[in-house]
């Protein structure tokens, strides 16, 4: 009754309020109106207003930042070098000089000679470039490592594989493309310039999973960013006298299938110039042990975490930076998980301790092992005696290999990181009793010598690498081949 008198009373006075309201929601719905159209015509623009038309594989990147600035700015960011967090970042650090052990367990491999942390991609070629292991070859034909290697470094692979075939590409020197490779990590590596839908351009993947039974044309969007990555944060090796790149997945993705598979193809890396033992070098196999991690298996990508999404104005896109995500954890981690900045930071770091504490455990034991091994062979042991230890030191640094070699395996799965070192460790621990064994048999009393390799120096002298002649010869190499191929890629257009 008081309701409808206070209506009757003030009648007037609500009617010019009913007004006022619909004017304001009629100015509030044009203006959101107003956006909307505003920012479809931007979003349209971006495809319409296109400053040069891409065709075929273009390998130079600033060729796509003139249609894709904002893409092409955050993948500028790349070249810098200045995060770093508690276990690396993107600094660059000598890692034999941190830890030494790692020059015996790869004696008799390139990676004995140099091993520094990884950088982005912008720093590709020039840190593939200046790398010992990749030697210092003065003429097209020579050099000790393949085309092969170029694979994963630059936009310029697919475009090359496209002009001389893919076998052919892989079975020359690595010094024969040094003119041809040289944009680094970029746009036309993961991208269809007609539709910017995400590309798969390297055909290592594809054979992959055409051998596993799989159509990689069938991938969802979701995939895709990851499968992007997993063109080359991949393990790999190279399959026969034409070094054609193949992904050892035929059996599965984990440390025991990909070993499997090894083993059955009588493949080895390299023979330890040690212990003799046929080993495995793991690459970076970074998919597959985040496929196992349970960031992966609730469904999130690659792309996820290292190219978090950005806005200007009504365009939303992915940060094309590929860094830590540690280094944008607000708009990273915080996205989805309700804690603090420092609480997630302290989960990352103790996933990490934990699984480093392990790593450093395994290095010491497994250069052990080495040392022991050597021992029992210039003692007069044979190779029936030997064959245990050799079987299980392949299998120990295998592990620790393919633990270490990926980047970020502590955090992306920790628990299987976790489980593969401890299979290490207790091999390592096997490998040593073996040797034993067999010291045993030779009459052979009393410890095992161990050498003093607690500087890179040490190490290096301990296994007869001459370091002074390499480090000169690189010199020769990156003072005279490398400009000339520069030179030749400028003026033949194919670098800007």
């Amino acid at each position: 009754m008081k309701l409808k008198l206070f209506i009757e009373k003030n009648r007037g006075l609500l009617m010019w309020v009913l007004f006022g309201g619909t004017i304001v929601i009629v100015f509030l719905l044009g203006l959101l109106a107003a956006s909307v159209n505003e920012r479809r015509a931007e979003i349209a623009t971006l495809f319409s207003n296109k400053r040069v038309e891409i065709t075929g594989i273009e390998s130079r990147n600033e060729i796509w930042g003139e249609n894709y600035p904002r893409e092409y700015e955050t993948w500028q960011k790349t070249a810098d070098t200045t995060f770093e967090s508690k276990h690396n970042g993107n600094v660059v650090k000598d890692v034999l000089e941190m830890r030494p052990e790692m020059v015996v367990l790869w004696a008799g491999y390139a990676f004995s000679q140099d091993y520094s942390s990884p950088r982005g991609h912008m720093h590709a070629l020039d840190d593939m470039r200046n790398s010992l292991r990749t030697g210092a070859p003065m003429t097209p034909e020579e050099g000790p490592q393949p085309a092969t290697c170029w694979a994963c470094k630059s936009p310029d692979v697919p475009r090359m594989m496209a002009d001389v075939g893919i076998e052919n590409f892989y079975s020359k020197k690595w010094a024969a493309f040094g003119h041809e490779i040289v944009n680094p990590v970029g746009c036309a590596d993961c991208h269809n310039p007609q539709n910017m839908n995400i590309n798969i351009s390297r055909p290592a993947l594809a054979e992959a999973y055409e051998r596993m039974g799989m159509d990689i044309g069938k991938s969802s969007i979701q995939e895709l960013r990851s499968l992007a990555c997993a063109q080359c944060h991949v393990e790999y090796y190279f399959k026969g006298d034409g070094k054609y790149l193949t992904f050892p997945w035929d059996k599965g993705m984990t440390v025991e299938t990909m070993e499997e598979y090894y083993d059955e193809a009588g493949f080895t890396d390299w023979t330890h110039k040690l212990s003799k033992t046929p080993m495995l070098k793991a690459q970076h196999p970074d998919y597959e042990l985040f496929k196992l991690g349970p960031h992966a298996q609730r469904g999130l990508s690659c792309a996820d975490c290292h190219m978090p999404y950005k806005t200007d104005g009504a365009i939303k896109y992915s940060d094309h930076q590929l860094v830590s995500p540690l280094l944008n954890i607000d708009r990273t981690c915080l996205s989805c998980h309700r804690d603090t900045k420092e609480n997630l930071m302290k989960y990352v770091y103790e996933y990490q301790d934990k699984v480093l504490e392990i790593r450093d455990r395994v290095e010491k034991e497994l250069v052990k092992a080495h040392v022991e091994a050597k021992y029992a062979w210039d003692n007069g042991a044979n190779e029936k005696q030997m064959e245990p230890v050799l079987k299980l030191l392949r299998a120990a640094q295998w592990r620790w290999d393919f633990a270490v070699a990926s980047h970020g395996a502590s955090f992306h799965a920790p628990v299987e990181t976790q489980r593969i070192m401890a299979h290490a460790l207790d091999k390592s621990y096997q490998a040593q009793l073996e040797a034993k064994k067999v010291l045993e048999v030779l009459g052979v009393t009393g410890e095992v010598p161990m050498p003093d390799i607690s500087t890179k120096e040490k190490a290096q002298k301990y296994i007869g690498l001459d370091m002074k002649d390499l480090r000169e010869k690189k010199e020769v190499f990156n003072s005279t081949i490398i400009p000339q191929w520069i030179e030749k890629a400028k003026s033949s257009k194919k670098l800007l």
